[in-house]
């Protein structure tokens, strides 16, 4: 039996060596990955209060004279100093952009806003021909040019300082580059003409950064999808889950022989002997990491049985709309919240339709500090949401909650008996976490389907993902067992140390455990 098993460790070994050492170089390297990150100026758009004296033209009149009878949305964005209906348009992932004040259609306006977007993040303010360098109230005067299209196009088109702008595109689905883990599409890439080569992405319809990449950070992320992930066995769809599976899971086994093998057996003592000298390191730098190789491989094979299963998240629900249903009145809707106005889009709640009202407060932080990098803050302070009646304009109490269980029931096809609780997630901590991307979000719990919870972004109609418990334990594992999150009472600095030091043991120790085979084999021959 004992010679089986050391029969089975070696052959075992041989097999898992080179997919460990892979795993374990590119786990080195990933605590490297996040913090060799593109330096933006932020990753947050301020909001702007509305000026009800730049909407001349009404919202049901802009359409009709687009011709437009129906759409599924609509917000307010503006470009310098001018201002445009944001729509989106049924079965369109392009949105549209018609001015407030003319009700002229801004052509290529999704393109245009994308470039605005992605500069503002990545100068900020610091060029003069960004945006946010002027102020919008009653006061402001009027657009330079005399055709606001023209020049909100100019302004963009024509910066006179900052980066050029060498190529932007549409992406609907996930690439090479902009992987599934950023989780949100429709998204632009905007490049810039920049020795770091940068690229970054926005999602127009929230105004809200993606992700940024430079030719630093894509090398670090191409050796991590090679090494880590083995994208070079994309081909093979879902078959490539399998590998993972056999691997991780062989990885597994082979540590748990080695232990055995370790406690039934004495290594011999010899000064000279090099083969001895070998098998007692092997000894000593297994025993000391193995207990991180079990962990790795079990988190890692844990997860990997998750890849089998379709991912439930940026999911939208399609409200729409009819123009002729419309009767859009910004002074009644400022005289109902009576407080300064962001922004303004539609939900339907119970089959009614309501104004969601975005109303001005400090939306980053309480201190007063505009919050700069969504990945070290790790939260939000929630906006302040009305729903004011569009036909009465009286306003909802506890609106924003009732929109939430609405969507959450939409989206489940439960009841609101079937709600345990709800709470407003601003963090990314626990189950949900980084990797969602959204915030903030209602958690609604439900009694049903092993406690299910459904994350609802109310500011988008958007399902950012459910989980439940049997996907909380598997969270648990990779978070605690593979990232090493149970140093994060330190933090981040420790467990990213943490990490590389216990990857750089098993290199370690599959090097020498190889160095001894060989050994072995050349004393035999």
């Amino acid at each position: 039996m004992k010679k089986n098993i050391y029969k089975w460790h070696r052959t075992s070994s041989l097999i898992i060596a080179i997919p460990v050492l892979l795993w374990a170089i590119s786990g080195f390297m990933h605590p490297i990955m996040t913090n060799v990150r593109p330096q933006l100026s932020t990753q947050f758009m301020p909001p702007t209060v509305i000026d009800s004296s730049k909407l001349k033209i009404p919202l049901q009149d802009a359409l009709s004279i687009n011709h437009i009878d129906s759409f599924q949305s609509f917000r307010i964005v503006h470009i310098d100093t001018n201002w445009f209906y944001q729509i989106k348009m049924l079965q369109q992932d392009e949105l549209l952009y018609i001015s407030t004040q003319t009700g002229k259609t801004l052509k290529k306006g999704d393109w245009i806003y994308a470039q605005y977007l992605a500069r503002y993040f990545l100068e900020g303010g610091k060029s003069k021909n960004t945006p946010g360098t002027h102020a919008i109230n009653s006061k402001q005067e009027e657009p330079r040019h005399p055709d606001c299209c023209d020049a909100a196009a100019a302004f963009v088109l024509k910066p006179t300082q900052g980066a050029k702008i060498t190529t932007i595109h549409s992406l609907k689905n996930f690439d090479n580059e902009y992987k599934s883990i950023n989780k949100l599409l429709p998204v632009y890439k905007v490049s810039f003409e920049r020795k770091d080569g940068i690229r970054i992405y926005v999602e127009t319809g929230q105004d809200r950064f993606a992700f940024a990449i430079d030719n630093k950070r894509a090398l670090f992320s191409t050796l991590f999808a090679w090494f880590h992930t083995w994208e070079w066995l994309q081909f093979l769809g879902k078959g490539r889950v399998f590998f993972e599976l056999f691997f991780t899971g062989l990885a597994f086994i082979t540590s748990l022989m080695g232990i055995y093998i370790f406690f039934i057996t004495k290594t011999k003592k010899s000064s000279n002997n090099g083969l001895v000298k070998a098998r007692k390191n092997h000894r000593i730098v297994s025993m000391v990491a193995v207990l991180f190789t079990l962990m790795f491989s079990l988190s890692g094979f844990y997860h990997a049985t998750t890849k089998l299963k379709e991912e439930q998240y940026n999911i939208r629900l399609q409200q729409n709309y009819a123009t002729k249903d419309i009767r859009f009145n910004p002074s009644e809707i400022l005289q109902s919240v009576k407080q300064p106005v962001t922004n303004i889009q539609l939900a339907t709640i119970n089959h009614i339709a309501y104004w969601q009202v975005f109303i001005k407060k400090n939306t980053f932080k309480e201190a007063g500090k505009p919050s700069k990098d969504l990945m070290k803050e790790m939260g939000v302070t929630p906006p302040i949401v009305q729903y004011v009646n569009t036909k009465d304009y009286s306003i909802l109490t506890d609106g924003e909650r009732i929109y939430a269980h609405s969507l959450a029931n939409t989206f489940s096809h439960h009841t609101s008996s079937n709600i345990l609780s709800d709470s407003v997630i601003s963090k990314f901590a626990g189950e949900y976490g980084f990797i969602n991307k959204r915030l903030p979000v209602w958690r609604i719990n439900y009694n049903t389907n092993k406690q299910e919870r459904y994350y609802i972004e109310t500011t988008s109609a958007t399902l950012a993902t459910i989980i439940n418990d049997d996907d909380l334990k598997e969270a648990y594992s990779f978070n605690f067992l593979h990232k090493h999150h149970f140093m994060d009472f330190a933090g981040k600095g420790w467990r990213d140390f943490s990490t590389m030091f216990w990857a750089a043991a098993q290199v370690a120790m599959v090097i020498i455990g190889l160095i001894l085979y060989f050994k072995a084999k050349a004393r035999k021959m």
